[in-house]
């Protein structure tokens, strides 16, 4: 399901051309997502542990808990999972990874309502290793920022082709000119013939 929806929203907010799902690295791994970037790729993960997550909405206080144990402990090799399988700067990857978490309420409860100690820091310890949880609306707004580089670099390559464009059209004037020169060279000379 996490998967679809990323492919959703992908879909939705930036060109085809700039993102690939299913992709794979050379490695083996194959990513869920990736986003194509000026500097590099952005790989995306939307495969997020969730049994034991409904586990700690439900039962007693100890079962809970347990639970709750076990949730951090799935992400946190869910998390080492992701860094050294998919951030890969050898094959073009930028040093950070997305962890799509596919429900608001479930990166509420993982991420924002993160309680403090130890063995439960997700968030710090995400990012220690360079992976960034993202939410549905989250990852909507980071797509909006590189939507609006992806603009920029269209607009530069727009840019770069107009530029390509003037100079041939001043090669083409340059050529026109000395054709121009020689007519009416031609054409004073002929003049001059005519009057002698």
């Amino acid at each position: 399901l996490g998967e679809l929806f990323l492919g959703d929203i992908l879909s939705q907010c930036i060109p085809g051309s700039y993102y690939e799902l299913q992709y794979s690295f050379k490695t083996g791994a194959r990513v869920d997502a990736i986003v194509k970037l000026k500097d590099g790729l952005v790989p995306i993960d939307a495969k997020f542990p969730l049994e034991n997550f409904r586990k700690t909405l439900v039962g007693t206080e100890e079962a809970r808990g347990a639970a709750k144990k076990r949730f951090v402990s799935d992400c946190k090799r869910h998390i080492d999972a992701i860094a050294s399988s998919y951030i890969l700067p050898d094959e073009g990857t930028l040093s950070f990874a997305l962890m799509y978490i596919p429900a608001e309420n479930v990166y509420y409860e993982t991420i924002i309502r993160d309680e403090p100690g130890e063995d439960n820091r997700l968030l710090g310890y995400a990012f220690s290793k360079r992976v960034i949880p993202v939410s549905p609306n989250s990852f909507y707004a980071y797509l909006q920022t590189v939507l609006l580089g992806l603009r920029g670099m269209e607009t530069t390559k727009e840019a770069l082709a107009l530029v390509s464009q003037i100079e041939g059209l001043k090669g083409d004037f340059e050529r026109f000119t000395a054709e121009f020169d020689t007519l009416g060279r031609h054409i004073s000379n002929s003049k001059a013939k005519y009057d002698e």
